[in-house]
């Protein structure tokens, strides 16, 4: 889903969440970009075949980071339920699992294309648009 006004914002919120049945398991990422006024501009979500639940939350911020990269989106909020990824990309915590080194190095080589990035740790419940396009995902490519 898109709308022109996706093309004209300089700062928006990215909602990103993934998720996996099982761990590893089947496994999807799902994004939503939304104006500072919370309108949905832009959402899109990506079956990601067997994977972790972590490996899931990192391809959808890196897909989310993306697509805001092609908006030229200028200050970028993200929000993720997954507290090990918010302070992962802080650098609050250290990334142990080798597997997720270059995922995270390519969402940290893209940062430097916004003026801002912000990550923010949020409960599960305020990120259930992000929530339902994994599901949603998962469920036409899981039946």
């Amino acid at each position: 889903m898109e709308s022109n006004t996706a093309k004209s914002l300089k700062e928006a919120q990215l909602y990103a969440d993934g998720g996996s049945r099982g761990n590893p398991g089947p496994s999807a990422g799902g994004f939503a970009i939304l104006d500072m006024e919370n309108n949905v501009v832009f959402t899109s979500g990506k079956y990601l075949g067997v994977t972790t639940n972590n490996q899931a939350e990192y391809h959808s911020l890196k897909g989310g980071i993306e697509e805001a990269v092609k908006h030229s989106i200028k200050v970028l909020h993200v929000y993720m339920d997954s507290l090990l990824v918010v302070n992962q990309m802080k650098g609050i915590y250290k990334i142990k699992n080798r597997d997720l080194w270059p995922i995270h190095q390519s969402i940290k080589e893209m940062i430097p294309k916004f003026d801002e990035v912000n990550f923010t740790h949020i409960p599960r419940e305020m990120n259930k648009l992000a929530d339902s396009i994994v599901n949603e995902t998962l469920d036409e490519h899981t039946r």
